[in-house]
């Protein structure tokens, strides 16, 4: 082989683009990016997001501050009948008909216990508290019960009409109860309940399925599938699901149920004093009763009525915790 056979031919063709072509192989060498000048940032700027000035530091302070005050004294506003009720349980009714409870304010030596040694003696309060206790917890107890069985399988369970029926269920919500009050009072009456305290306990039932399976259906149905997908790969049966995954993770909303059917059974009258034994009342139809016989006893009433009063505020703050987070997790859900 000859040298002419490799070596290129340097005289160039007359005919071709003396411009080079950008896209043809070869080194390519990257020019430095031209940098631009800098903004010039005034002297005086601050942080990014610093007020402008200090009034505007104050004024926002000063209003934060404004708004706490008002919402103190609108608190202040809304205890002050539990506190007067508090302080006329403990006042005598001779000092409670010569003036109001701010009378204590002056003159603290007024307070007495006799308001409630006389209350915790009479046989017919205490009897209605233990017969409220008697319809509260089992009314709750049933409702939290068939309503976490009938939310979880209306959530996970498929089958024929679940659609239709959560329906009806969801319709159930807008019927009053003083509705039923008629039909199932001569329903109970026909089948022996009239007047029993079995009789409440159904009827607060029946009233707080709908909510309740309206609540836990909506929270359960929220649970991830991969998850309960997993628990039935691991040979988990549905009792078992529903038992050991789905209970646990519905907690807070569970909580949260059966504060408010306590709350609204506890602090109930028209059920009670259509359905209940008029010799075994609840508290609240007891003390409707006093009301009645004594005239303007506030003596009694006072005492009576802030105890019936202090039972629920106990167990709401015994549950606080899993009703916040309970109406937390329904909220971001």
């Amino acid at each position: 082989m000859s040298r002419s056979d490799v070596t290129p031919d340097p005289t160039p063709d007359p005919g071709a683009d003396p411009t080079p072509d950008p896209g043809a192989a070869g080194p390519q060498v990257a020019k430095p990016p031209t940098a631009e000048p800098a903004a010039a940032k005034p002297a005086h700027a601050g942080p990014p997001h610093a007020p402008s000035s200090y009034a505007a530091l104050f004024s926002a302070r000063l209003a934060a501050g404004a708004l706490r005050v008002f919402l103190v004294v609108a608190a202040l506003f809304w205890l002050l009948p539990t506190l007067g009720l508090l302080l006329s349980s403990f006042l005598s009714s001779t000092d409670l008909n010569s003036g109001g409870w701010w009378q204590v304010l002056t003159a603290p030596s007024r307070l007495t216990a006799d308001n409630y040694e006389r209350l915790l003696a009479n046989d017919t309060i205490t009897g209605s508290l233990l017969n409220t206790f008697a319809i509260a917890v089992p009314a709750t107890l049933l409702v939290l019960t068939l309503g976490a069985f009938a939310g979880y399988a209306f959530a996970w369970l498929e089958f024929p009409g679940r659609d239709w029926l959560f329906l009806l269920v969801v319709g159930l919500l807008v019927v009053p109860v003083q509705v039923a009050l008629i039909p199932v009072s001569e329903l109970f009456g026909a089948i022996g309940l009239f007047e029993t305290t079995a009789g409440v306990v159904l009827f607060h039932t029946a009233f707080g399925l709908p909510f309740a399976v309206f609540l836990l259906r909506n929270f359960f149905a929220e649970i991830p599938r991969e998850l309960l997908e997993a628990a039935r790969l691991d040979g988990a049966g549905e009792l078992r699901l529903f038992t050991r995954v789905v209970l646990p993770l519905g907690g807070p909303a569970i909580a949260s149920l059966g504060i408010f059917q306590f709350l609204w059974v506890w602090n109930d009258m028209l059920v009670a004093l259509v359905f209940a034994d008029s010799a075994n009342p609840p508290v609240t139809v007891a003390l409707q009763q006093q009301v009645r016989q004594f005239g303007n006893n506030i003596d009694v009433l006072a005492p009576g009525a802030f105890l019936s009063m202090v039972i629920p505020l106990v167990v709401f703050f015994a549950f606080q915790r899993q009703f916040a987070s309970g109406v937390m997790a329904g909220a971001i859900k």
